[in-house]
């Protein structure tokens, strides 16, 4: 009795397992496709969607899904200049003849871009007659629209940029170009030459619409003129002690633009604006997760006003105020404190004090080991350690030390 019972469990075990592999491949016993096969399938339709989008065949792309959705997006995208064009699928649920895929659009810019953009995409697919097409190409729940998908794209070269816009003239389109062909040689001047020294600026219609290409609320970003997009990549982390710089190895970068801030800003706060964000597209590759907001974006400001001729006081007014009514603070900002949420003022603070920092190594150390302290910092293999570390190998002082002389360099520069 015992001896059969467990033969007749053994006897419905391949039994079990074959219903639930059934029920998990979609299969049933109907005698359907599997689930490899309809993942081949819906892979084919992408890759047709990539090469039609990279040859610019309209007769192609609208083969890949719905004729009318397909023209607008198409001819939306079309002046963009692409070397690359791909899906990565990552998940397919299907159920009949509909089917929803989740997958990661890989882009590239020819002529700017040496890594690609990657964006997570939600694509929903019908089937007629056994071939899977297109209904809709969405963003993914969490991630950011792209420019194309906001209108058609207007594109404007300049010496060292790319400008593309929606919803703008090409007029306005060309005095963006101005600004970043003369903010590049800029960082040059300052950073190095290491980078690509080029820029690709995206100009929306309006803050809503960069809020959008973001992935985050509008309200996050007003009064922000512009920010920078850029994906860290693993492949450009090297090891302790590997020898020189890959600049191809650095992220497709992205200035935004907020078109609603930006547009009351005078032309020496325009101009600043641009250097900052190309500052940022140039020391991308050496920004790591241990470089603090405070060096960041410090540094970013300070190549943006390095040759402008302000005095201290009049770009750090909030600070100077606070040191004037004997508020001055008592340590670097924190990376909390560059919250775009955060109080109008203490944000002003919190980039005035990383400036005033960066300003007061340069002075002090000279801009080249600024420069130094940057890399060093970045190049840390972790953020616990990596001020600590570069102030002790390249200027040769203590945190205790260099917080003490920003305070006083704040009392002598801003009282």
């Amino acid at each position: 009795m015992a001896g059969r019972r467990r033969a007749s469990r053994a006897g419905l075990l391949p039994v079990l397992l074959l219903a639930v592999l059934a029920v998990l491949t979609g299969s049933g016993c109907s005698g359907g496709p599997s689930s490899g096969t309809r993942s081949a399938a819906v892979r084919e339709v992408l890759d047709r969607r990539a090469a039609a989008v990279l040859a610019g065949d309209v007769g192609a792309y609208r083969a890949t899904g719905d004729p009318s959705a397909a023209s607008d997006a198409f001819a939306h995208l079309r002046e963009v200049p692409l070397a690359a064009w791909s899906y990565r699928l990552d998940r397919l649920t299907v159920s009949g003849d509909r089917a929803t895929a989740r997958a990661r659009l890989r882009y590239r810019i020819a002529g700017y871009d040496t890594s690609p953009v990657t964006a997570d995409r939600t694509l929903r697919l019908s089937r007629a007659g056994g071939t899977w097409r297109v209904d809709s190409d969405e963003p993914a729940t969490g991630s950011g629209r792209q420019l194309w998908e906001q209108g058609t794209v207007t594109v404007v070269r300049g010496a060292h940029s790319l400008v593309l816009g929606v919803g703008q003239s090409g007029e306005r389109l060309r005095s963006f170009a101005a600004l970043a062909d003369r903010a590049v040689p800029a960082v040059s001047r300052a950073w190095g030459t290491d980078w690509p020294e080029h820029v690709v600026v995206l100009v929306p219609r309006s803050i809503e619409d960069m809020a959008e290409l973001l992935g985050a609320p509008a309200a996050g970003y007003r009064g922000i003129a512009a920010v920078t997009t850029g994906e860290v990549s693993q492949a450009r982390k090297r090891p302790a002690g590997a020898a020189g710089d890959d600049p191809a190895a650095a992220p497709a970068d992205r200035i935004i633009v907020n078109p609603d801030a930006y547009g009351v800003l005078g032309d020496f706060g325009r101009q600043v604006v641009l250097t900052h964000e190309s500052t940022h597209v140039a020391t991308r590759a050496h920004t790591t997760p241990a470089t603090p907001l405070w060096l960041s974006e410090g540094y970013a400001d300070w190549v943006g006003y390095r040759e402008g001729g302000r005095a201290p006081g009049q770009i750090a007014s909030e600070l100077q105020r606070s040191v004037a009514e004997g508020r001055a603070p008592a340590a670097l900002p924190d990376d909390e404190d560059f919250a775009f949420t955060s109080d109008a003022t203490a944000l002003a603070q919190a980039y005035e004090g990383g400036w005033m920092a960066c300003r007061l190594i340069a002075g002090h150390w000279g801009e080249a080991r600024l420069d130094a302290f940057y890399r060093a910092v970045g190049d840390h293999r972790e953020r616990s350690g990596a001020v600590e570390d570069a102030l002790r190998d390249v200027l040769h002082t203590t945190p205790q030390a260099f917080t003490r002389r920003w305070r006083e360099y704040l009392g002598e520069q801003l009282g």
